[in-house]
């Protein structure tokens, strides 16, 4: 399993209403919610964001509440990881559960900048920037979360 993109990159404490503001919540429309996410943090993301692209934040990514929108706003917009320094744990356990991957690694984040290249090995947990040549380690997923992503969630994995 592996991700490949453009990094979009954010800071500290993006929080689940920036990631898809609660005046959008009235539809269970997964690409409804794609077309608003990120817009109170970054207008120009929906028209930026291409499938496959990568999200690399700083710390607390997810803060805020605990709705399951955020990560299927990111996951909807074609983005195909996230990479932080930390995720808030109810969007971790969430993004796991509707199929996003993520990865925790400081030096990723803090180093990665928008609009490098990067590709992920999620088997390894090897992260390159391509454009600058580094490599940062994350701690790679066990097989069974694997499962869950490459199923697309955890209710596809157990239908399947």
């Amino acid at each position: 399993m592996n991700a490949h993109g453009i990094v979009h990159k954010y800071g500290d404490n993006v929080d689940t209403d920036v990631i898809i503001p609660a005046r959008y919540l009235n539809t269970a429309s997964h690409a409804e919610l794609a077309s608003h996410c990120m817009e109170d943090i970054d207008k120009d993301f929906v028209n930026k964001v291409k499938e496959g692209d990568i999200i690399v934040a700083n710390k607390n990514f997810g803060c805020g509440s605990s709705r399951e929108h955020a990560p299927i706003a990111i996951k909807a917009s074609g983005i195909s990881c996230v990479i932080a320094s930390t995720f808030a744990r109810i969007f971790y356990r969430n993004s796991i559960n509707i199929g996003l991957a993520i990865l925790e690694c400081d030096e990723a984040a803090r180093n990665i900048q928008d609009g490098d290249e990067v590709s992920v090995d999620f088997d390894t947990g090897v992260i390159t920037n391509i454009t600058t040549g580094k490599t940062y380690c994350a701690q790679p997923f066990p097989p069974f979360i694997q499962n869950i992503i490459t199923k697309g969630g955890l209710m596809n994995s157990i239908q399947k």
